[in-house]
């Protein structure tokens, strides 16, 4: 047979096939807090806008090329463990790609897990949590070492010996990742061990035994523990909040990774735990073989002890869905206003306009909430501050995280087939969203915490009712919404079986109460037509007629770099 004939300059039209038009482009190089009009306004709103330069530079910092790409690196590359050396002793040794570590720098020495403790101020929280969200939007895994870290302060507390002792390097912004004892570092990373496999979140069955090591035992004591911890995230940390049973008792201990004298304590790594996401945060299942601990708290109320940890560690959820939230529909915002199809740019069509308002709409009354807490916590010596934390905590921590995972599926779709290749950051946002929703507490547990605030300090339930006042007027439909949302609490009977229905609507009523006072018309209008009115919102993009769309889709458009 004759060779085919080659090509002449006349004919190459025919062998080109693959021109590039019409596709969409990578959202780098942007200012992630100054294109965030909504969370711009929440931080001067809230109370830190004394930190708005600080996060306008991390803003900067978060959305740029190399740093988004650390993201990319630190889950492409998850840790791995090595439980011995190759002499056959005992390491225990989780090794993390340069990625993670450098993420994990980035947060500490920006006080991600410590500067409301460190520089306690009014506001605080606020610009904490402004920081901490714009971080989780790069990469989420290292954040969990990060809220656990600074959750532990309030635990470490409740004993002033141990929290002299200890916090001075956990709230240091020195990030030292060696696996060499805390005496030899200057900064330090807290973990948990809570979760063991029979009890899961029923803590006070874990079999864990604690043995004092002296007659006397109590706060500070140090004690053995002996047991099977199911779940341990970031096993590396230099030191872990753990529950246990004592003589007398459930009771918090803080178990370091090394004793005193710099030999290893007995904390056996089994295995990391196989995520579907969360891929660049370690998690483990550990034995314990006679740990070396130190009682946190009373003897007997480790429950009590761990619930101001776990109350921050649920916050941090919020946050963390939030900018989920905000990565997600960022993302589907930049396509659509690049990509065209069936005749226009996808972004100027109605539908899509739609869709694209309604994610929004979502993230602004997510973030609206979850901002609204974090001035809470600034002022928690003020009582009605204080009963919204304690409700709206379990409230938010329910709603935000229970709504993310279908927020980053709808906007995946926006994107269209693209969305779902693994090149594209959607598959890790998609992996990600339901982790919140389930660590630190399910849906039901969150629901049941929340029954459990308003029957132990019923003044939590005026303290709703009084925030929700301050709208009163703003909008009929709200108005309506909060007095069928009294009605339900003047009915007692099934509360547990209508409590997630409550605890819906709670969160609804505080989130367009909130946009109502401080969102733009075209945002709280429609939150409040699609949400309280019972108009649209079976799906994303349901919106109704007289939704100004085309408002809010650009104001919370980014804008790459040129």
């Amino acid at each position: 047979m004759n060779a085919p004939e080659s090509l002449t300059p006349d004919r190459l039209y025919l062998a080109e096939t693959h021109e590039v038009v019409n596709v969409g482009s990578e959202l780098l190089d942007y200012d992630m807090y100054r294109q965030d009009a909504a969370l711009v306004e929440a931080v001067q709103r809230e109370g830190a806008g004394w930190a708005d330069a600080a996060l306008g530079e991390f803003g900067r910092l978060a959305g740029s090329a190399e740093y988004l790409d650390l993201g990319v690196q630190a889950n492409q590359n998850p840790p791995v463990l090595d439980t011995h050396d190759r002499f056959g002793r005992r390491v225990d040794l989780v090794r993390y790609h340069p990625a993670y570590h450098q993420l994990m720098r980035t947060a500490i020495e920006h006080g991600l897990h410590s500067s409301p403790w460190s520089d306690p101020r009014p506001g605080a929280h606020v610009a904490r949590a402004a920081q901490f969200y714009l971080q989780t939007q790069a990469e989420a895994g290292h954040c969990c070492p990060v809220t656990m870290t600074f959750a532990s302060v309030p635990a470490l507390r409740t004993t002033p010996a141990l929290a002299a002792a200890w916090e001075p390097k956990i709230t240091a912004r020195h990030y030292d990742p060696r696996n060499v004892p805390d005496g030899e570092k200057l900064g330090l990373t807290i973990g948990m061990a809570m979760t063991e496999k029979q009890g899961g979140s029923d803590v006070r069955a874990n079999s864990t035994r604690a043995y004092p090591l002296v007659a006397a035992g109590g706060p500070g004591a140090a004690y053995e523990l002996v047991g099977h911890k199911y779940f341990v995230s970031a096993p590396m940390c230099d030191a872990f909040l753990v529950l246990a049973q004592a003589p007398h008792g459930l009771s918090c201990f803080l178990l370091p990774r090394w004793r005193p004298d710099g030999t290893k304590n007995p904390m056996q790594v089994l295995r990391l735990k196989r995520k579907m996401g969360n891929v660049s945060n370690a998690s483990s299942e550990t034995e314990l073989r006679g740990a070396l601990a130190w009682m946190v708290g009373e003897e007997g109320r480790g429950v009590r002890t761990i619930i101001e940890m776990v109350a921050m560690t649920r916050f941090d959820c919020m946050i963390g869905s939030t900018g989920g939230q905000r990565a997600a529909v960022t993302q589907a915002l930049h396509h659509c206003s690049v990509r065209s199809a069936f005749g226009g740019v996808l972004n100027e069509q109605p539908l899509m306009r739609n869709v694209l308002a309604d994610l929004v709409l979502e993230h602004e009354g997510s973030l609206a909430l979850t901002m609204r807490v974090a001035r809470a916590l600034d002022h928690r010596d003020d009582a009605h501050e204080d009963a919204l934390v304690r409700l709206l905590t379990g409230v938010g921590k329910y709603w935000i995280c229970k709504r993310t995972p279908q927020h980053a599926y709808e906007a995946m779709e926006c994107i269209g087939g693209s969305g779902v290749m693994e090149d594209s950051p959607f598959p890790r946002l998609y992996r990600e969203a339901p982790v919140n929703a389930i660590w630190e507490g399910s849906g039901n547990v969150q629901c049941l915490d929340v029954l459990r605030a308003m029957h132990k300090t019923p003044d939590v339930v005026d303290a709703l009712f009084a925030e929700l006042a301050r709208a009163r007027g703003a909008d009929a439909r709200l108005d309506r919404f909060v007095a069928s949302l009294q009605g339900e609490f003047g009915d007692r009977a099934e509360l547990e079986f209508r409590a997630r229905d409550l605890v819906d609507r709670m969160a609804l009523a505080m989130q367009a109460a909130l946009l109502v006072q401080h969102a733009p018309a075209a945002v709280a209008d429609a939150f409040c037509a699609s949400r309280l009115d019972g108009l649209g919102h079976r799906q994303f993009g349901t919106l109704p007629r007289g939704a100004d769309c085309g408002a809010i889709v650009e104001r919370a458009t980014p804008r790459a770099a040129a």
